[in-house]
């Protein structure tokens, strides 16, 4: 097992930082699967004359491919390094969004859509398990920066989206959008071909290490799966739903862009914190603490509705809940094997995803039902409150002796 005073070949080199910022723009290139849906939602809904709930389809079924895709991509990471998935979800993501363009009905778009979320799913998973193999003492840091690259693109892509959708139309931006992602990628796909470097006691040290948690790895499996869930159908509601709630509210969709924006930003900020807290305080109390702070912003939601308030509150929730997700890569790669990073890591963000897709599609019916979105967020509430009861208990088991399963 590598040691804080031991720096393997490859390990926390000047490589592995020069890799970390390309998996940086991997990810924010790709990172356009998940935020283009909450930017052209409105446009699509009145284009395809849906109700919200329907139109909020496609981003349910982008999830799901992002989701699924995630395990996928994370199998073929395992076996065969970086450069594969990156190059496939590449080509997913400009085949995607050049179909989506064409889609005549609501159905084919969201199938497309499902087909785009794969794409994307080689941009944030992977990469966070990746990167996990290349830094020991700055593992929390350098994952969560892996990660931002998802809200490095969260804040650049709303904001360019909601200028090119009405000045040329939802079509041709996504045509430009499908050809952007594959000629921005291929520059990059040089610098993840090497694979990640391994200790061969890696394993044994790290199965060993689940027994802090006293739970089988397959038990830790499924909890660290349920709180994803939980916690990411609190997040939706924000993330999927502000700009078609600021248009509801009469504040206009491109106020709503802007907080989305503005929310990601934050998101960014709050990620590279979560690093530096969880290098020093553990993975699972910082996971614990980011989802206080999400329940307290969702809270604030629920009080607030003013333009102002509302740009605040969105600025503190990407604050407060934007390393969450990230936690999950570092308990995996400090409780699992390295050799099953990539997939077991695939399999959490499944979990996250599927609970982002149904809170995506909940928000939306329990807005169709109710004509606001204030029972919604007491939705996402509740579920946060699940999430934060299985963090807490993660951080108060006591540290009994593995159950191998």
């Amino acid at each position: 097992m590598l040691t804080s005073g031991t720096v393997h070949a490859g390990v926390e080199s000047p490589f592995a930082w020069v890799r970390l910022a390309a998996a940086v723009l991997v990810g924010t290139i790709g990172s356009v699967g998940m935020w283009s849906i909450p930017v052209v939602l409105p446009t699509v809904q009145a284009d395809f004359g849906v109700a919200r709930a329907g139109a909020s389809i496609p981003f349910t079924l982008a999830m799901v491919g992002f989701a699924c895709g995630g395990v996928m991509m994370g199998r073929l990471s395992d076996r065969f390094g970086l450069l594969v998935p990156t190059a496939c979800g590449a080509v997913a993501l400009g085949i995607g969004f050049i179909a989506a363009a064409f889609a005549f009905n609501l159905m084919l778009f969201a199938f497309v859509y499902a087909l785009i979320g794969l794409g994307a799913s080689a941009t944030f998973g992977p990469l966070m398990a990746d990167i996990s193999q290349w830094f020991d003492r700055r593992r929390g840091i350098a994952v969560t920066i892996a990660a931002s690259g998802n809200y490095v693109g969260g804040a650049i892509w709303p904001p360019v989206l909601q200028h090119f959708v009405p000045s040329v139309g939802w079509r041709p931006t996504h045509i430009g959008v499908g050809v952007f992602c594959v000629l921005a990628t291929l520059p990059l796909l040089p610098l993840l071909r090497r694979r990640a470097p391994l200790d061969g006691d890696d394993s044994s040290d790290q199965i060993a290490s689940s027994a802090q948690l006293g739970l089988s790895p397959n038990a830790l499996q499924a909890l660290l799966c349920a709180a994803g869930v939980a916690c990411c159908v609190a997040m939706a509601m924000p993330q999927v739903h502000i700009v078609a709630y600021c248009g509801d509210l009469g504040y206009g969709v491109a106020h709503g862009a802007e907080m989305l924006s503005l929310m990601l930003m934050f998101g960014i900020v709050s990620r590279v914190a979560s690093g530096v807290v969880a290098d020093r305080i553990g993975a699972v109390a910082t996971l614990l603490v980011g989802s206080v702070l999400q329940t307290v912003a969702l809270f604030l939601y629920m009080l607030f509705d003013g333009l102002a308030s509302l740009y605040v509150i969105s600025a503190l929730f990407g604050l407060f809940q934007g390393g969450i997700v990230p936690m999950y890569a570092i308990i995996v790669r400090q409780y699992f094997p390295p050799q099953e990073a990539g997939v077991r890591l695939g399999i959490v963000l499944m979990a996250t995803l599927f609970g982002m897709a149904l809170g995506g599609w909940m928000s939306g019916v329990i807005f169709d039902l109710t004509g606001s979105y204030h029972v919604a967020f007491v939705n996402g509430l509740l579920w946060n409150l699940v999430n934060v009861s299985l963090a807490l208990w993660l951080l108060i088991q006591p540290g009994r002796r593995l159950a191998r399963v």
